[in-house]
Parts: C-alpha cells; sequence; structure tokens
C-alpha cells in the first residue's frame, strides 16, 4: 500500500522539462510507428512512407566491418572521428566535388542529423532568425525551436519546383537572420538547385555576411540528371557554407549512423566541443566501414541509383493515373511530392470528411493500408510524400490501393 501510494505520488507530480514543449516528433516516424503497429496487428500494410534505401549495404563496406573487429578497432576514437576517415572526407570532396578542405574542418557524428544540430547548436543563439525554404526535412525546424531560435519558412512555388528564388530569399533576410537551411537534392520534393539557381542565391548571401548557409547534401547520389552542384564551391561564401553529407542514402548505410560536415575550421570546432558532450565520437567500426565506403568502389551505388531510375518512372506513370493529382518529376531523392488538395473536402465511405493532408494520411492508412507522410510535415500541406524506396511490386500494388481509395471519396 505504501509503495503504491508512493508510486502514483511521483506519477502525479512528476514534471519533465519544458525543453520538451519547443519541438515535436517527427512525422515521418510517427507514421512508421503506426504503420508497424497495424504490421503486428495482422494488417497486409504496403509501407510507402519510407526515408531510406531498401537495399542491403554493398558486400565490401560489410567486409570492411568485419575486419575492422577483428582487427580490434573496438576502442574510444576521437570525438571529430579517426583521421583517416577524415581524411578519406577530404578526398571524396574533392574529387567530386571539387571542394578544398582539411581534416581539421571535418567532424564525423552519428548520422547527418547529429552534424545538423551540432552544426545549429553551435550558430544559433535565442531569438536569431532561421530562413527555411518550405517544404523541407521535417527535423530542420524543430531543430532550430531546440537551439531557443526563431525558425522563419518561406513558402516556395510548385511551378518554381518548390525551389526559393532569390527575391524570396532576400525578402525574409532581416538583422536578426543566423542562418539559411536547405538540402539539394531535397527531401521531400526530390528538387535539386542547378549552379545557375545556386549562383542567383549567392548574389544575396554576398549581400548580408552575417548569414551561414547550411547545405544538406545527403541525398548527393541519388540524383537523376547526373550532376550534383553544391553551394560550397562558391568562392564567395564558401566560408560561410556547412556542408551537411552522410553515408545513410547513398551506399544504403542507415543503420550505421554515420554522417558528416565540411565547415570553416570554428565552427567544426565548436561542433567537437559541443558533441563531446552529447556523444563523443560514433561507432569506431562504423568508421572504419566509412572509410571504404568513400575510397571504394561506387559501382554499387550506380546500380542502386538506376534501380530508383525505374522505380521513378513507375510510379510517375501511376500518378498520372489518378485524377486530380499534380505531381513533379522528382530529379533527386526517392521520393514523389504530389499534390492532393483537390480531395480535401470529400467524404469517406464511413461519412467523414478529408479536411486536410493529416486527414487523408489517416484515411489511406487505415482504409487502403498504405503508408504515406503528410505534407503538413514538411511545411506544404497540400501535398503528400510517396516513397519509391521499395520493391517495384509494392509501389504498383501501393499506388492501385491509393487509386482505388481516392475514388471512393465523394
Amino acid at each position: 500500500m505504501i509503495i503504491n501510494y508512493f508510486c502514483s505520488t511521483i506519477t502525479n507530480c512528476m514534471q519533465l522539462s519544458s525543453l520538451l514543449t519547443r519541438f515535436n516528433e517527427p512525422e515521418t516516424l510517427k507514421m512508421a510507428k503506426l504503420g508497424r503497429a497495424l504490421k503486428a496487428s495482422g494488417i497486409d500494410l504496403t509501407d510507402l512512407s519510407l526515408g531510406e534505401p531498401d537495399f542491403d549495404t554493398p558486400e565490401h563496406i560489410r567486409e570492411s566491418a568485419k575486419n575492422a573487429i577483428d582487427n580490434h578497432f573496438s576502442h574510444y576514437t576521437p570525438v571529430s572521428g579517426y583521421l583517416d576517415l577524415r581524411e578519406a572526407v577530404v578526398t571524396k570532396l574533392h574529387r567530386d566535388n571539387g571542394l578544398l578542405y582539411t581534416p581539421e574542418q571535418v567532424v564525423v557524428s552519428t548520422g547527418a542529423k547529429q552534424s545538423i544540430a551540432n552544426a545549429v547548436l553551435a550558430i544559433v543563439d535565442k531569438g536569431d532568425e532561421v530562413i527555411i525554404p518550405t517544404p523541407y526535412w521535417v527535423t530542420y525546424s524543430e531543430i532550430v525551436k531546440l537551439a531557443g531560435g526563431v525558425p522563419v519558412l518561406v513558402k516556395t512555388k510548385f511551378e518554381n519546383g518548390f525551389k526559393i528564388t532569390p527575391e524570396e530569399l532576400q525578402s525574409h533576410i532581416t538583422p536578426n537572420t543566423r542562418l539559411f537551411m536547405f538540402s539539394s537534392p531535397c527531401n521531400p520534393t526530390g528538387a535539386v538547385y542547378t549552379k545557375n539557381e545556386l549562383a542567383g542565391l549567392v548574389k544575396i548571401f554576398e549581400q548580408y555576411p552575417q548569414v551561414f548557409i547550411m547545405s544538406d547534401e545527403i541525398y548527393e547520389h541519388i540524383n537523376f540528371n547526373g550532376v550534383h552542384e553544391s553551394i560550397a564551391a562558391f568562392p564567395s561564401v564558401h566560408e560561410r557554407v556547412i556542408l551537411i553529407n552522410g553515408l545513410s542514402k547513398g551506399f544504403a548505410m542507415t543503420g550505421w549512423r554515420v554522417g558528416y560536415m565540411a565547415a570553416p575550421v570554428e565552427i567544426a570546432k565548436a561542433c567537437d566541443k559541443i558533441q563531446g558532450q552529447f556523444t563523443s565520437a560514433t561507432n569506431s567500426i562504423a568508421q572504419r566501414a566509412a572509410i571504404t565506403a568513400l575510397t571504394g568502389d561506387l559501382r554499387p551505388t550506380a546500380e542502386m541509383v538506376a534501380t530508383f531510375r525505374k522505380r521513378r518512372h513507375i510510379i510517375m506513370k501511376l500518378l498520372s493515373e489518378i485524377p486530380h493529382v499534380t505531381c513533379h518529376e522528382p530529379p533527386g531523392a526517392f521520393y514523389v511530392f504530389p499534390e492532393v488538395k483537390n480531395y480535401f473536402g470529400k467524404f469517406a465511405p464511413d461519412g467523414n470528411c478529408i479536411a486536410d493532408a493529416d486527414e487523408l494520411c489517416m484515411y489511406l492508412l487505415n482504409t487502403a493500408h498504405v503508408s504515406v507522410v503528410t505534407g503538413r510535415a514538411f511545411g506544404e500541406p497540400s501535398c503528400i510524400r510517396i516513397s519509391f524506396a521499395n520493391k517495384t511490386e509494392f509501389i504498383e500494388k501501393g499506388l492501385k490501393k491509393i487509386k482505388l481509395a481516392l475514388e471512393a471519396l465523394k
């Protein structure tokens, strides 16, 4: 009796940090949870919400990890990562992107998400404004809030391929602007910025030397245009760019949790200091595998991208067969981001009104048993995100179920 009373009192009096009220759970992870729950109940769920390649890590990378275990790479490493891994990042950035960095400008982290968090925490103070063009990856705004900053969400236009223009950028810069965050290729739209488009943005940044630029290039290899352009390649802003990348998408290494940043030395040192109090270095075995991934055979990556290209063609064809759905063919990443607002305000067979993308996604989940992600999570409430990082048979099955479910709305 005394023990039960004590436990009840603790529960009733428990007060967690107000920090938790600043940010939300990622909608992508929420949908993954709901999907797993349906699967566990025996439902035949088609998951098109996946944010990771459905391929296994290439064999030569796996073998490298096994060798690392056998050679006793089982001890703490420097917080920023093994020197030879940071040298491999430097080599990769020069080889693939024509960018010059030194190992002391590189910090290896437990996934690109931690690299982004390190950078934001190192740069943003309470009240600082951070410009984020929408649609954007769900975590950007929440990390800014975590740091006490103010996300300034700039709505881009469908007709511009969901890419921010120089005019839109300039109109949102204020004396409080500290950072600009974007991705190319973009999650969720697949948008890829050309060299000319980046040059237009650079002209604006040249007028505002107080603004840092965070360029998330995690989908670099999944680029159907064949050419990846980095804003870090422009000399006038190079010293203000924090380049984010990692191994998850291009090398099918999501579970290995290896990301990295390349940045001005002072920012890299600041991020090393921050990371030293959170996780210290990332997994030692994963770091050894990352060296092989960055310096080894890229044919498995090319083969994976070729498969994504074929799936993109299939999913675009299937989407074109669904009335009142509009969608750009994505030049990069492995998502489509169709506009579905014509279905808002319609009624499901059970009489419930589909008011917005959130309710449409839940309708598709519970009725069609297809998992997709609401566009609201990415800052564009008229769209939904559908992943084609899944086998063709599941893409075809999922799109067929989506089409039937949408046809049932009246």
